[in-house]
């Protein structure tokens, strides 16, 4: 994967992308932010607490070092706490040295994505003071990367993320989200001989809010700082069976299902996004499907008339533009297919597209005038490479009206 927006060089999966294919991108975002609309309606922020990058590294990186390094919760409070010294200079210098040089490997990772493997491998060989540039955006990438990481954390899913905030939009009560069962929990209340029968399932041992990172007690319903991390869920089961009562008072289920005891079911607010999202999908399938490796623009040149040729021929100058897609140079032929006639080339010509190139050129066709039966002639061409088409365009081609 390639995404060079400087040069407008895309590459997604091994297929390169050019601003000619702009349409595909437009196509792609619409498809994917109709996707992304479906899923939440289904499953809530199931993407935001197991798969959203931010959260894996935090989870799975980040936070397992410090817990490493300074331990869990409480030992990390008391070590807040204690006045400094050697020991919790040394904690907390180790782990901010960590967690920079894991910033600063994933900003070259980053990098990578932006510029391409071979452009970061010369900022590295040729040293970094001869690509200033490099440098600079490596050190800011590292430092942003960083930041998120060491302090500002789920304030970027709450505060920064737009996925984050249109979840007041994109939820239904039949959205399955991390849910507190308030009618079998309620009334909460301390475990006691006496409350026995007559409080709910839920202790108020607090111990979900202690756990959630972004501090939201659940038991007051779906927040918009909720990632569906699921940890609540976690203390809360292991609660449960300590006091012998079923897991799942905090569980993956649908507000719908709370209150009403309810199945899900389809709505026809998924079934309409269904029916937008496969609409859209098919029309991406079919123009990628349609996709040449070479495309030819051709364009008769603005501003000139056509000219006659003493053996009663007539010619017109044309702009050719012509997009290799591929990693690899193509030898290619231009054909008129119809009417019959001749190509000339001003120059060179293109005779070889360079791989992920753009080629230019001007080339005269000349068509004898008993082929020209009106003042605008439909003409159209073939992109040949070893005898195999790759490519058909068509223009216009200006001449006398008999």
């Amino acid at each position: 994967m390639l995404l060079n927006v400087i040069e407008r060089k895309f590459v997604l999966f091994g297929v390169a992308f050019f601003p000619q294919d702009f349409f595909l991108f437009v196509l792609a975002v619409l498809t994917f932010i109709v996707f992304i609309a479906l899923f939440t309606a289904l499953f809530g922020r199931l993407w935001c607490g197991w798969a959203c990058p931010q959260t894996v590294f935090m989870e799975m990186v980040f936070r397992k070092i410090e817990y490493w390094i300074e331990g869990d919760m409480m030992q990390q409070k008391a070590l807040d706490k204690r006045e400094w010294d050697s020991y919790k200079a040394a904690k907390k210098l180790s782990k901010h040295f960590i967690f920079f040089l894991i910033a600063f490997i994933i900003s070259n990772t980053f990098l990578q994505y932006i510029i391409g493997v071979d452009e970061w491998k010369k900022i590295i060989t040729d040293g970094p003071l001869q690509h200033e540039a490099g440098l600079i955006a490596i050190l800011v990438f590292s430092g942003v990367f960083y930041g998120v990481y060491a302090r500002f954390r789920e304030q970027v899913c709450i505060v920064v993320c737009p996925y984050g905030r249109l979840q007041g939009t994109l939820l239904d009560p039949n959205s399955v989200v991390v849910g507190y069962d308030y009618k079998r929990g309620e009334p909460r209340g301390k475990l006691t001989k006496a409350s026995a029968n007559n409080s709910g399932d839920c202790i108020d041992c607090s111990l979900c809010v202690h756990v959630c990172p972004t501090g939201i007690d659940i038991r007051n319903g779906t927040q918009l700082e909720c990632i569906n991390c699921t940890a609540c869920i976690d203390a809360c089961n292991s609660i449960m069976d300590k006091i012998k009562k079923p897991q799942g008072l905090i569980r993956y289920t649908s507000e719908n299902a709370i209150k009403k005891g309810v199945k899900f079911k389809v709505t026809p607010r998924i079934i309409t996004y269904s029916i937008v999202l496969l609409i859209l999908f098919g029309t991406l399938t079919a123009f990628l499907a349609a996709r040449t490796d070479i495309e030819t623009t051709v364009l008769r040149t603005p501003g000139l008339l056509y000219q006659k040729t003493e053996d009663n021929r007539i010619s017109n100058l044309f702009n050719i533009e012509m997009v290799n897609k591929t990693f690899g140079d193509i030898p290619v032929e231009l054909k008129v297919v119809e009417p019959a006639g001749e190509i000339k080339w001003v120059g060179n010509g293109i005779l070889n597209l360079k791989e992920q190139s753009v080629s230019q050129s001007v080339f005269f066709l000349i068509i004898p005038k008993s082929e020209i039966k009106k003042t605008k002639t439909k003409v159209k061409f073939e992109v040949y490479s070893n005898g195999q088409l790759f490519d058909r365009t068509e223009t216009n081609f200006l001449g006398p009206n008999n």
